[in-house]
């Protein structure tokens, strides 16, 4: 008997076609609509395509006047209407994204690739038209944030390249920090845990002592100017959403080694550290803005790993507020929506800092203050920090998410969702999960 075997295109297509089944039997069952059955909240699917995904935590996706999600996906930029949730492609096209303004209706971003150390271009396109321009020339460094009035481009430049995760070569700043995969060895030779692994390669890193600069670049004039330099490792550069010339940004490393938080105005003065360590092993990160500028909210552990914070520091007065939380409570990021009146938190796996049994979960926290028993007030309360904690609400059950990938928790606009990204059904999309819980009869 002779049998005939397929040539090596037959088998290539073969190959596609179980490729592509595999893959859409994969994406039908990522439902569009949900109601979850653990938690009775609403979840919506808002991206068509697999791959694609919200903003890091503490960049602006959102259009100035609050009806547009800006997302991106593995052939370009979207938009998502935030009340018929209708999708539209901006821009087509291999790019990187860097946020959205805030003062004009446009996504910023970088087309193609580029090389460390390589000059590159930043652009910008209208999110109504499709309208793209250049903006500016970048000789060196990387671009991580625009202030409030979309004049000043912020970010930092480092003499020579640093991998941190050897299957990550990507140049740009959110895809890098999109989907971490860390790995390293303990003393006893066996691989560490995910979060101690990343702490290795953080103090790798430190340790490195590369010079860098914080720089800011004139959107008008293209007109560099270095605002502070270093041989710490400067990251997670932000303008404040109100001050224009207000930045912050931190010294990267392990938490519990560095001072983490930093403040510092355009023109390189009132130089501030934020939080001042008080005790071993006690560590604070994941700094964001709140949306008025007013106050900055980080994660604060005292120590690491055993009891669990959000600190809010106010800027105009150094006033403090400190939430407290319980472990399974902890999340890789927080935000506080717009009026300041509630907070979320994306959860966390048990190989994460909290080592938390029960801690993946998309989170609502209602604040909660404590008072003065009986209206009886030391004589410098005023002065001290202001306690309270968090009453928490499950939204989402995460149990089948890759916390590999963050889910970056984003309150809407109008205060009646929370934006993420999971990879809970395969392939990595954008949801909405609604905070007032499903009424009957809407499953």
């Amino acid at each position: 008997m002779n049998i005939r075997l397929p040539n090596l295109r037959t088998l290539l297509r073969i190959g596609l076609l179980i490729l592509l089944a595999t893959s859409s039997a994969a994406w039908a069952e990522a439902p569009r609509e949900w109601i979850d059955p653990s938690t009775g909240h609403r979840i919506v699917r808002l991206s068509d395509e697999p791959g694609s995904a919200s903003l890091y935590f503490n960049i602006n996706g959102y259009t100035p006047q609050g009806d547009k999600l800006i997302i991106t996906t593995p052939t370009g930029i979207a938009s998502v209407d935030l009340k018929t949730r209708k999708l539209h492609k901006i821009l087509s096209g291999d790019v990187n994204v860097l946020f959205a303004g805030r003062k004009t209706r446009q996504v910023y971003y970088v087309p193609g690739k580029h090389e460390h150390g390589q000059p590159y271009e930043v652009w910008a396109v209208d999110v109504d038209s499709g309208k793209t321009h250049r903006v500016v020339r970048v000789e060196r460094g990387e671009i991580m944030s625009i202030n409030a009035d979309e004049t000043l481009l912020a970010g930092v430049y480092a003499t020579r390249d640093y991998t941190l995760q050897p299957k990550h070569t990507t140049s740009n700043y959110a895809k890098r920090y999109e989907q971490a995969d860390y790995s390293a060895l303990g003393p006893d030779g066996k691989p560490l845990p995910f979060a101690e692994a990343k702490e290795v390669r953080l103090d790798q890193r430190l340790e490195a002592k590369i010079p860098m600069e914080i720089f800011t670049l004139d959107i008008a004039t293209g007109k560099r100017h270095v605002v502070t330099q270093s041989t710490d490792w400067l990251n997670h550069v932000q303008f404040s959403p109100t001050d224009p010339t207000l930045l912050m940004y931190c010294h990267e490393g392990p938490w519990h080694k560095v001072d983490r938080i930093w403040t510092i105005h355009t023109d390189g003065s009132d130089m501030k550290k934020i939080h001042a360590r008080t005790m071993n092993m006690e560590i604070a990160g994941h700094e964001f803005f709140s949306p008025d500028g007013k106050t900055i909210w980080y994660d604060l552990q005292t120590p690491r790993g055993e009891d669990f914070w959000l600190a809010g520091y106010e800027i105009a007065t150094g006033h403090r507020t400190w939430y407290h939380l319980q472990r399974n409570e902890w999340s890789v990021h927080y935000n506080v929506s717009r009026d300041g009146k509630l907070f979320a938190g994306d959860g966390g796996d048990a190989q994460m800092v909290a080592h938390a049994p029960d801690g993946k979960w998309l989170y609502l926290f209602h604040p909660q203050a404590i008072p003065d028993v009986a209206g009886i007030h030391a004589p410098d309360s005023a002065s001290l920090i202001t306690p309270g904690y968090f009453k928490a609400e499950k939204l989402v059950n995460l149990s089948k998410h890759d916390y590999r990938l963050e889910p970056n928790v984003h309150f809407s606009p109008d205060g009646k969702w929370i934006i993420f990204r999971s990879n809970m059904y395969g392939p990595k999309q954008v949801y909405a999960v609604e905070i007032a819980k499903a009424k009957p009869g809407q499953e």
